[in-house]
Formats: structure tokens, C-alpha cells, sequence
């Protein structure tokens, strides 16, 4: 049985205790004319934020802000944040079918709630290299801080390419240094829409323009890194009819399988 949260996550309370600003929409809107991927030092180490989230959820569009902000202007000294924004589906018999949820994220976030002991799924939940991350603007800054302090396998994604003749199949090829953590991991490829809109008509947010970031059109693991070994393949990912690929952002991350901490990351614009 899912729970949800009738009121602003405590996790969300940097929105107004100064980690980042609130974005208007107007903002949120010009957010999507900056890079996917946007400069980051070279010492700058990947760190993933993955957020739980549904347009049926009242609580849910300050996350998003919040996402939109990571993602844009990277806050943390040291870290590179790779976000993705995932939409899950218990939200859409209440009035409001989101177009962006999975059961595929449904089931990725239950299988998380197992690992950390939660009694139910919720939204919005926030979950950082594979932990979860609550508390006010000081303890989630110390969550990421510390995320990108953690070593971690060199992760590559290369030139990522649409396919000759087929617009809606994207190539590219996924390497990791060698694993010397040690545990191995399950590598996935996530692609996600830089940008996306919806004018919510119905539900808890109904009449509310809504904006996302790094909305994951599907997830999926393309093999494993065993301890002491690197991986190398090539991947090929279908996009949806009607997705344009320059709207499209490629990422790759090692998870610990359980889903536990996740051991590297990067990601990649299409090559259009």
C-alpha cells in the first residue's frame, strides 16, 4: 500500500531555507535554453538524485522546482549532479493519469522502500547514489557533499548517435574503469526528456502548469561490472514516436544490485 504526502516533504524544506531559490515557471521555462549537462570543474565528481514524483501529487511540484535548480545551476561545490526525475504510477486512479509514469519506477522505488526499511512508497522521496536523503537544506547538502566524496568508478558514455534512417534509435557505447570497490554493480542506461510541460486539467494539481526535468522514458540494466573487472558494450535505445533526440539526455550509473549504493555515473546529449 503506497502512502503520500498530504504536505510539503520535510526533504523539500531547502526550497525555502536557502540551498537553492524557488523557480517561477517563467524561470523553469528558461532553464531549458541551458546545456543538459552544464559546466562542472574537472574535479567535480558524479553524484545521482533521483526523485519520486507524480503531477497527481500535490506535494510534488516544489520537488520538482528543487530538481529543476540541481540541474541547472549545480549548487554543489565538488559534485556533479546527474538528476532524474521519476514518475511513478499509484498517483493516476486519482483523477489524473500522469503521461510520464512507469510501473517500471513504481516497482524501482518499492524495491528501494525494502532496502531502507520504509513501511510504503511516497511521494515526493528523493534518493541520493542509492540513499535516501531527508531533512532541511543543511542535511542535504551534507548528503550530496558527502556522496561526492565517495570514490567511484569512471563511468563514459560515448558519442551518442541517432541511427541512419531510424530517428528513434539512439547508439552509444558504455565503459567503466576497472571495479576495484568491493562489490559489483548492475549497469543501467536510463533515457530521459530534458524538458517537458503539461498543463494538468484534473486531480490534486489540477489547473497547474507543471515543468520537469530529466524525465526518464525508460530504464533499463545492460549487464554488470564484477568486482576487479571493467565494462565495455554498445547499446541501442528506441525512443517513443514523436520524441524529438535533441530533447533527449542519455545516463549510465553502476548500482549495487538491491538497489544499494550506486558506484559511478555520467551522462550524455545525443550528437544531433
Amino acid at each position: 500500500m503506497s502512502r503520500r504526502c498530504s504536505a510539503l516533504s520535510p526533504a523539500f524544506a531547502l526550497l525555502i531555507c536557502g540551498l537553492v531559490s524557488p523557480a517561477t515557471n517563467a524561470q523553469a521555462s528558461q532553464a531549458q535554453e541551458i546545456s543538459a549537462t552544464p559546466a562542472a570543474s574537472a574535479d567535480a565528481h558524479p553524484v545521482l538524485v533521483e526523485l519520486f514524483t507524480s503531477e497527481g501529487c500535490s506535494s510534488c511540484p516544489p520537488a520538482d522546482i528543487f530538481l529543476q535548480q540541481l540541474d541547472t545551476t549545480q549548487p554543489v561545490p565538488g559534485a556533479q549532479l546527474i538528476v532524474l526525475s521519476e514518475h511513478v504510477t499509484y498517483w493516476d486512479h486519482d483523477g489524473w493519469k500522469d503521461p510520464n509514469s512507469l510501473a517500471a519506477l513504481t516497482d524501482r522505488q518499492s524495491a528501494y522502500e525494502t532496502v531502507l526499511h520504509e513501511p510504503s512508497s511516497y511521494t515526493p522521496q528523493i534518493i541520493v547514489d542509492g540513499g535516501q536523503a531527508k531533512g532541511d537544506a543543511q542535511q542535504i547538502t551534507d548528503v550530496i557533499t558527502k556522496a561526492a566524496a565517495t570514490p567511484k568508478v569512471p563511468v563514459r558514455i560515448g558519442e551518442v548517435t541517432v541511427a541512419p534512417g531510424s530517428p528513434t534509435v539512439l547508439r552509444a557505447h558504455i565503459e567503466t574503469d576497472v571495479n576495484s570497490e568491493k562489490h559489483g554493480g548492475d549497469v543501467y542506461v536510463a533515457v530521459a526528456l530534458d524538458h517537458v510541460e503539461s498543463q494538468v486539467l484534473k486531480g490534486e494539481n489540477g489547473g497547474k502548469h507543471l515543468i520537469h526535468v530529466a524525465v526518464v522514458q525508460q530504464l533499463t540494466k545492460v549487464g554488470k561490472l564484477a568486482k576487479g573487472k571493467a565494462f565495455s558494450q554498445d547499446v541501442q535505445l528506441k525512443l517513443a514516436p514523436g520524441i524529438d533526440p535533441k530533447n533527449v539526455r542519455v545516463v549510465a550509473f553502476v548500482q549495487e544490485s538491491g538497489p544499494g549504493s550506486v558506484l559511478g555515473a555520467a551522462q550524455r546529449k545525443p550528437a544531433i
